[in-house]
């Protein structure tokens, strides 16, 4: 007797194959948030994270931000906070965003320092609305063997 496959409703296949992708997407990619505080009127600026043999290096887009309004702020030993107020107020639809109402006065964001850090000894520089953080990484010592 020959061994048949039931066929399935084309639908049912196409709907097996939507929830596994979205599976996947969930498994690759983060959990997405936007990037804005509508109660607290702060936007998440643009940032990275870049770890080099000696240091971390953290950089932030803070436009239309006064050097003397940011701040820098550990939170904990491996976690920091940037804060800044803008010199003047950002709205939606200025960012091209129609649907949206509301507006921005400030900047906020926590960010993560994935390695062990010397917080004492962390410069910062504020140049053309690009906050550079440095941190150097904590030494390494060694441990003599018996």
């Amino acid at each position: 007797m020959e061994n048949r496959r039931k066929k399935r409703p084309a639908y049912d296949r196409i709907r097996e194959y939507v929830d596994e992708t979205e599976d996947l997407k969930e498994i690759l990619s983060p959990a997405e948030h936007p990037s804005w505080d509508l109660r607290a009127c702060t936007l998440e600026p643009l940032s990275s994270i870049f770890v080099t043999p000696r240091e971390v290096i953290i950089t932030a887009d803070l436009p239309y931000v006064e050097s003397e309004s940011v701040k820098v702020e550990l939170i904990d030993s491996n976690r920091l906070e940037i804060t800044a107020e803008m010199k003047r107020k950002v709205k939606f639809k200025e960012m091209g965003i129609v649907h949206q109402i509301g507006e921005f006065s400030s900047y906020c964001c926590q960010t993560r320092i994935p390695i062990a850090v010397d917080m004492q000894h962390m410069k910062t520089s504020f140049k053309r609305g690009v906050l550079e953080i440095r941190i150097p990484r904590k030494r390494r010592y060694k441990i003599p063997v018996k």
